[in-house]
């Protein structure tokens, strides 16, 4: 595992919990003075990007166009981001089987991994990776890494997103696969090139160095002739939560596992097999004999609903908590995810949901709540 790579520098998007600005605002508070500013921040001033504070950075929640708007042109063209969503997924986890942070980790070469984080949970990723690499140096191991600090990441999502970026690039994108990664020339820079994203569209995103972000920027906007539009945090959260995607820090926590969460396809079949890393007791032993709890999707009457909203039966008996909800912007109807008692999980169970000391009926429902359109081997 040496020369391990890093991006850090712009990974910022996997913890917005509401399409809302006072809600960002107040959950990552920072004063003017205090926000650190992208290559790419004039750019979105310059665009009618509406900036908020993000995990200590001042970024766009939305442009011009509506959260509304902006889900659906996706979905149906296509949409551009000043920062990274999720892909080929991992978890770090603790000692009782819960989870760090999650990311996006891809293989460059058999010695060198490509590894992508939450911004906000960067000191203590930081943190767990250098304490693990000290154990493994010390036991005689050769690992190394770099943090890509120079480097600016893009999230270029929805069906015009290869024929765009095409334009850009002279080596075959329909030869790359979701999930899979390339180190390639885009615009003229060398960039890492990732077929993933946040949303269940296809999609990439791109880790340009910092110099050349605004004119790739540029160049994805104008090659699409406007139907690429820049699209905010508000809208990727709802586009996320349409594609059934956890929220680090809303649906995955330090005291959520992998198995309770629904990412069982996140564990390898060497690891089920051997185990070996941190929780590995614990997981097992939920996967083999079932978790407690386990994450679903709802569908709702009345307000949406939203994190810590209450689940109960037709009783009124608590079986749960909602962790994201909202207005699908593409469906017209309120959708949610949350975690519920096991056996009580399947789809088609009738559940009441409280909004503001409301109940209101509510149904489990199968995610994604939007097909993925990932592309794939045929």
């Amino acid at each position: 595992m040496r020369g391990s790579l890093w991006q850090l520098g712009q990974s910022i998007t996997r913890r917005l919990s509401q399409a809302d600005k006072k809600a960002v605002a107040r959950r990552y508070f920072a004063s003017e003075a205090d926000l650190k500013k992208t290559v790419l921040y004039d750019f979105h001033v310059a665009h009618g990007g509406k900036m908020v504070p993000f995990a200590g950075w001042s970024m766009p929640i939305q442009y011009k166009d509506s959260i509304m708007d902006s889900t659906v042109n996706c979905r149906e063209n296509g949409g551009l981001w000043p920062c990274p969503g999720t892909g080929t997924l991992t978890v770090f986890t603790n000692e009782k089987g819960g989870a760090i942070d999650d990311s996006v980790i891809t293989k460059v070469k058999d010695d060198h991994i490509y590894l992508v984080v939450n911004a906000g949970c960067r000191d203590k990723d930081l943190a767990h990776i250098e304490e693990h690499m000290k154990v493994f140096r010390a036991k005689g191991g050769d690992v190394s890494w770099h943090i890509h600090d120079e480097r600016s990441l893009l999230a270029l999502q929805g069906p015009l997103a290869a024929p765009v970026l095409q334009h850009l690039t002279k080596d075959d994108l329909s030869k790359i696969y979701f999930g899979e990664f390339r180190i390639l020339d885009i615009n003229g820079a060398t960039c890492f090139l990732t077929r993933t994203g946040y949303t269940g569209e296809d999609g990439f995103e791109i880790s340009v160095p910092s110099e050349n972000a605004l004119d790739l920027a540029k160049a994805i906007l104008e090659k699409s002739e406007g139907k690429v539009r820049l699209t905010g945090l508000g809208a990727r959260d709802s586009l996320r939560l349409e594609a059934g995607l956890c929220l680090y820090g809303n649906d995955m926590e330090q005291h959520i596992s992998p198995v309770e969460a629904g990412l069982t396809w996140a564990i390898g079949k060497r690891r089920r097999a051997e185990g070996g890393f941190l929780g590995a007791e614990v997981i097992l032993k939920q996967l083999a004999e079932g978790p407690s709890i386990r994450r679903v999707g709802f569908s709702s009457t009345g307000p949406p609903p939203r994190s810590h909203s209450e689940i109960q039966d037709e009783k009124g008996n608590n079986i749960g908590e909602i962790t994201s909800g909202g207005f699908s912007p593409c469906l017209k109807k309120n959708i949610a995810m949350g975690y519920v008692k096991s056996g009580l999980h399947k789809a088609g169970t009738k559940a009441k949901i409280l909004v503001r000391g409301k109940a209101y009926d509510g149904v489990v429902t199968k995610m994604p709540f939007v097909p993925t359109k990932y592309y794939k081997p045929s």
